[in-house]
């Protein structure tokens, strides 16, 4: 079964950091763009962040400049690194794979597969 897992989450005051991590296994995802997604409660699932099988990285515009997001395929593994948080960064992060060259298409939030999600809250 493939599965991806995301951990890292947790309360943080606003200005810090957080990293996310999401561990994939069942398959290589290698040649799978990898992205992040959240959604704070009572709103839309939105994209965050995709990196493609090449290092194209893309970023929403409420995140570009705090967020960083990377990937270790040795590992089988895909980074968010948050900083600066802020109270509006409040969400579930979920983070997906899609069979997408240029990673595209996850941006849209097409994804082949979700990991479980993980509670991420910055306080005020």
């Amino acid at each position: 079964q493939v599965e991806l897992v995301e951990s890292g989450g947790g309360l943080v005051q606003a200005g810090g950091s957080l990293r996310l991590s999401c561990a994939a296994s069942g398959r290589s995802f290698k040649n799978a763009a990898m992205g992040w997604f959240r959604q704070a409660p009572g709103k839309e699932r939105e994209f965050v962040a995709v990196i493609s099988m090449q290092s194209i990285i893309y970023f929403a515009d409420s995140v570009r400049g705090r967020f960083t997001i990377s990937r270790d395929n040795a590992k089988n593994t895909v980074y968010l690194q948050m900083d600066s948080l802020k109270p509006e960064d409040t969400a579930v992060y979920y983070c997906a794979a899609r069979q997408d060259f240029y990673g595209l298409g996850l941006k849209l939030g097409e994804a082949d597969y979700w990991g479980q999600g993980t509670q991420v809250t910055v306080s005020s």
